[in-house]
């Protein structure tokens, strides 16, 4: 009988920042098909399973951000106890109060976790001071988990839901561990009504969950793993490097790495979500079919561009006061939005680009007539992949000298002459990027017979395709555990 490694068993319950547990890594693979299992046996046990389930998250949090778990708590109690106030105190003064004690706290503590050393380096530059970094750790998806709450207690006070009468059931909304550290943003609404309904996978959503996760950890760990490790990275560190052939690629690549990122991960999160029987919203839809940026951000994290035009947008004004208030609320709304990415100018100028583009499209379509056939689309389509693309720029790249040594390469030493050379020496990746990209722009009809074809196959044949492609991971994974791109956001 083999020995048991206790320092091994050990480290599960400890935790260890480079080794965060993640829904591509093997670790959490096998020990979620012992926790499901487990849930499955307790499912008609409510309390307990509703309990059971916020350890576990918890336990899923404490992996990814150790002792900072204890801010999500704080989060929990804070606004369970603010929303049910709210909800009994009369409309006036005193609920609005209540509502900016929480928007205070909320932001107040990502502002602190996420912004202080970037408004310090500002005060510094401004006073010619030396800037010093504060040691501060960023708990990972602590702008998801805000957000989310957030929707709540706003909801509260805008009368359009009632508050839970037990903190179970709040603690279970805010901790949901599939959605917790890298969205979709829930909201309160949506989610909250499922919870005290009994436990019920059907064979439909047991099928469309074992697909979306099969799909997610397909595109995390196969498609943007890969090319991330093997050429974005090395360009994005040093542009100058690589010719501008390589560089426009490398933003091609980034393109369709930050895509299968994000997406894989919100499909394996609504997917297991799925298993458990609860249904999480949509956060991708094929984004890069986009003809212009106005519809591909209904398109591009769904979840958090819904919440920033229902909490923000529309409490600017909307489009209610104006046709200037409307262009200036939707600007203002982007550049926060960029901001919410992260602390850096390149973030805000990223949300700026995307604020204009999306007044100029409105003001396109309010003032030209453009004929709706195949080539204005394709046309479409086309500009605002690349519109969307330079942007990503910015996004991607560790500062603005990076950004500019990208953008200088592509314009100004773009060498076309290594065209071949440059498709023989990155073959396998352009190989991977093309069956990307492929399946990106594959019609939706596609996509549903797939899933329904995995709905028709027998279990063991589901989980047959599920080891494949577990296997499949494990090939051409890299040794180091790549976290999800949104951890840091």
């Amino acid at each position: 009988m083999p020995a048991i490694d206790f320092h091994k068993l050990l480290e599960q319950f400890t935790y260890i920042p480079k080794q965060p547990l993640i829904f591509s890594s093997g670790l959490f693979l096998f020990m979620f098909a012992g926790f499901i299992t487990i849930f499955y046996i307790l499912h008609r046990r409510h309390n307990v399973k509703l309990l059971y389930v916020v350890l576990f998250s918890y336990y899923f949090y404490y992996k990814s951000s150790g002792i900072y778990f204890l801010l999500l708590i704080l989060s929990t109690v804070v606004d369970y106890n603010l929303a049910n106030i709210m909800a009994n105190a009369p409309k006036g003064s005193q609920r609005k109060a209540l509502l900016i004690f929480s928007l205070v706290l909320n932001l107040g503590l990502l502002g602190y976790f996420k912004y202080t050393n970037f408004l310090y380096e500002i005060f510094c530059a401004a006073s010619g001071s030396h800037f010093s970094p504060f040691q501060i750790f960023l708990p990972v998806g602590v702008s998801f988990f805000t957000f989310q709450s957030l929707s709540y207690t706003i909801d509260i006070y805008r009368g359009e839901l009632k508050p839970v009468k037990r903190i179970l059931d709040y603690a279970f909304f805010v901790s949901f561990f599939p959605q917790l550290v890298a969205g979709p943003i829930v909201r309160a609404r949506d989610f909250i009504p499922q919870i005290s309904l009994p436990t019920i996978v059907t064979r439909a959503m047991f099928s469309e969950g074992i697909f979306l996760l099969i799909s997610g950890l397909f595109k995390k760990a196969v498609i943007s793993d890969y090319i991330s490790a093997n050429f974005v990275d090395r360009v994005f560190d040093t542009p100058t490097l690589y010719s501008g052939l390589e560089n426009l690629f490398a933003v091609y690549a980034y393109a369709l790495q930050i895509y299968c990122d994000f997406s894989g991960y919100s499909d394996m999160a609504i997917g297991i979500a799925l298993l458990f029987g609860y249904r999480l919203c949509l956060n991708f839809d094929s984004p890069y079919q986009s003809s212009s940026v106005t519809k591909f951000w209904r398109r591009w994290h769904i979840s958090l561009s819904t919440w920033l035009r229902d909490y923000l947008y529309i409490s600017l004004g909307g489009n209610r006061k104006g046709r200037f208030r409307t262009y200036l609320n939707q600007f203002i709304t982007m550049l926060l939005g960029g901001l919410w990415h992260g602390a850096a100018f390149r973030f805000i100028l990223w949300g700026a680009l995307h604020g204009i583009a999306l007044g100029i499209d409105k003001a396109v379509k309010e003032y030209i007539k453009i004929p709706s056939n195949v080539f204005t689309k394709v046309l479409g389509v086309l500009f605002t992949f690349h519109f969307v693309c330079f942007c990503w720029i910015f996004f991607r790249a560790d500062n603005m000298q990076i950004a500019s040594g990208v953008i200088s390469q592509i314009a100004l030493h773009f060498t076309p002459g290594i065209f071949w050379k440059f498709i023989t020496g990155y073959h396998t990746v352009l190989l991977v990027m093309l069956m990307g990209y492929v399946l990106h722009f594959m019609p939706k009809r596609i996509e549903l017979n797939t899933q329904a074809l995995v709905d028709r196959i027998p279990l063991f044949a589901k989980v047959a395709i599920m080891a494949a492609v577990v296997v499949l991971v494990i090939q051409v994974k890299s040794s180091d555990i790549q976290p999800f791109i949104y951890f840091q956001f």
